[in-house]
């Protein structure tokens, strides 16, 4: 009996997007005829292509009519390694934002800069502004290596910082795209080079490595096709997670010997906090540690990791394509044994490092060599001038008189460095003339600590408010805090329109993700230091029902909580079932319900709002302040 062969095994439909990429002759068509064409916006083939260029098409909802067009606009994206900002560039972009945005600037969870409201008519003059003035937008977005993060610190007198801004910026050169097509289309061919980039990383990229080159390609590292979804990469140093590490595709972290040389890096692969409501087989995920490599090895175990996403990544399903899905499903030792072939030898094991703690870096610091550096806190990232607020003018101001670098944080912050300490109280004097605080300890530490995606009304993938609610949903936190004795508590809230999870909400202790008009799931149980993935505890709150929500769960966390135990700490150590069942019995009116007896008076508004305005100036609780009225008011009684 004669057997025929077996049928082949029919290989998934790749996605259309990946039609669009082998059909753009590298990432030039249909964007550049379109952007010669007198339209007010791109067809969804560009609109894919825009993005590996740095620029999202949007519409304004707010100004939607019905039987009228869009309202469409560009959000245009700064690509940054290590947050820099050189002070010629933060100049253009003030002016851009000016000329043909918004009028303000916002700084991402990604270190960079995002320019909202431009016309596609004025999109480029934009971007060649921003190369001509020491930028780029190139890579900001799209299915390749996204802006490459480090801790934003300007110490001086620690070469593991300097060390990771070093390699912050290789890495982002060696995983550049090569294509000429972004010069071709917004600068007419003109190629300018902002930085010379260093020879190790040109060697690399040529480099064969075991098949992580594509020769005969323009793009030696991508290949036609390019990644199958965005990749995320950071260099930190040990300790430091103001990075966010355990949320990246990939994260490098240096390490030195005892003499404060560089001898390798740590590698953690499969970070990623992207995911789809009632889609279980999308989730986050945490980064894995892989292994140590010397730093002569740095680019290759790079390129060897972004080789084995690009050739066994889905590219099939744009939902199952980011690294983290690959990893989980091949399991770490077989992930780690594909990137060793394409290495060509095994990898180091890891070495060990300290916990990680979150900081933020601001305030009046000394960076070490006898110059100053400033962290100043911007609430959700959002540069702007509004009343006697003039946070925008303040850093133009500065930037103008004292040319000073900028670090953007990765929590949406800005730091001026290189201070000389003379100049001080100039800079301090003009932060104080434009309603800018400087002194983080004046900071209410849950806006400090809290970040919160624009949303509405700009981004597509919007399903309810975010960077426009988060304000006044933390001053009903606040309020609930201190009504039930909790003043001194505060903790990491952050906020997202959508589960795409931009400003990284399942890494929060307390997290608001837009789930409808209104409405957010959320979720409970994340690190202070941003080490651990928080857990959704409910589908759909309403925004008018956080208080009643949250205060039995408040209540349970002072009544249970230990010592210095945080908030998120707390709802991890118990669980959801617990606080699940102690919510379900919770009676506000009971007069043990916070474990003691309560007796409640109730206060007109306006005499609650005096009572929390003087304890707030005093730094007492507004229960001492009460006691000490009455007690006075009946010793004189007569």
């Amino acid at each position: 009996m004669v057997k025929s062969s077996p049928s082949p095994i029919a290989q998934p439909k790749p996605s259309k997007v990946e039609g669009i990429k082998e059909n753009s002759n590298f990432l030039r068509e249909p964007v550049a005829t379109e952007i010669l064409q007198d339209t007010t916006h791109f067809s969804e083939d560009s609109i894919q292509l825009l993005k590996f260029h740095g620029s999202y098409q949007q519409d304004n909802r707010d100004n939607r009519v019905k039987g009228q067009e869009k309202d469409y606009q560009m959000m245009l994206r700064t690509k940054n390694p290590g947050g820099l900002v050189p002070p010629q560039l933060y100049l253009a972009l003030d002016k851009l934002a000016d000329e043909y945005g918004n009028h303000t600037l916002r700084a991402t969870t990604r270190q960079g800069f995002q320019l909202h409201g431009i016309l596609k008519k004025n999109l480029k003059v934009a971007i060649a502004t921003i190369v001509n003035n020491l930028g780029s937008t190139l890579g900001a977005c799209g299915d390749i290596n996204r802006n490459v993060m480090a801790p934003p610190a300007p110490f001086k007198n620690r070469p593991e910082y300097e060390y990771a801004w070093e390699y912050a910026q290789n890495i982002a050169d060696l995983l550049s795209p090569q294509t000429g097509a972004y010069y071709e289309i917004w600068l007419d061919g003109e190629k300018i080079i902002s930085g010379e980039e260093n020879p190790e990383v040109t060697a690399a990229r040529q480099r064969n490595g075991n098949g992580t080159i594509i020769h005969d390609n323009p793009e030696p590292i991508y290949g036609t096709h390019y990644m199958p979804r965005k990749f995320k990469a950071c260099v930190t140093v040990p300790g430091d997670n103001s990075v966010d590490l355990y949320s990246q595709d990939l994260t490098l972290v240096v390490i030195l010997n005892k003499k404060g040389e560089l001898t390798g890096f740590n590698v953690y692969a499969g970070g990623g906090l992207g995911r789809t409501h009632n889609k279980e087989e999308t989730f986050a995920r945490l980064a894995d540690p892989i292994g140590y490599v010397d730093k002569s090895d740095v680019y290759d175990i790079v390129k060897a990791i972004v080789a084995t996403q690009r050739d066994y990544g889905d590219r099939s399903d744009r939902r199952h394509a980011r690294l983290k899905y690959l990893i989980n499903d091949w399991g770490v030792d077989k992930f780690r044994a594909k990137v060793e072939e394409y290495f060509g030898k095994p990898v180091a094991p890891f070495k060990k490092l300290p916990e990680f703690k979150y900081q933020d870096f601001l305030g009046w610091q000394e960076q070490g060599d006898g110059k100053l550096f400033l962290g100043i806190s911007i609430d959700n990232g959002r540069v702007k001038d509004e009343g006697s607020f003039l946070l925008k003018t303040a850093l133009r101001e500065i930037v103008e008189q004292f040319n000073l670098p900028i670090r953007l944080t990765p929590h949406q912050n800005l730091i001026f460095y290189d201070i000389a300490p003379e100049n001080k109280q100039a800079i301090q004097d003009i932060l104080d003339s434009r309603g800018v605080v400087a002194d983080p300890n004046s900071i209410e530490p849950l806006v400090r600590f809290a970040m919160a995606c624009p949303a509405l009304p700009t981004c597509g993938l919007a399903i309810t408010e975010s960077e426009r609610a988060i304000p006044g949903i933390l001053d009903r936190i606040r309020a609930l805090l201190d009504k039930l004795g909790l003043q001194k508590e505060h903790f990491v809230v952050r906020m997202t329109g959508c589960p795409n999870g931009c400003a990284r909400p399942y890494m929060a202790e307390l997290a608001f993700v837009g789930s409808a008009p209104e409405s957010y799931q959320v979720w409970l149980g994340g690190s202070p230091n941003q080490t651990r993935l928080a857990q959704a505890y409910t589908e759909k709150l309403h925004d008018n029902d956080i208080e009643s929500f949250l205060e039995p769960i408040f209540v349970y966390f002072k009544k249970s909580k230990k010592q210095k135990e945080s908030f998120g700490d707390f709802c991890d150590r118990v669980g959801f079932d617990a606080i699940r069942e102690f919510t379900a019995t919770y009676d506000p009116l009971a007069a043990n319900s916070l474990g003691k007896s309560r007796r409640r008076v109730s206060l007109k508004d306006e005499v609650y709002l005096q009572l929390k305005a003087a304890a707030e100036s005093q730094g007492k609780p507004m229960t001492d302040l009460v006691h000490a009225a009455l007690e006075a008011y009946f010793q004189n009684l007569p």
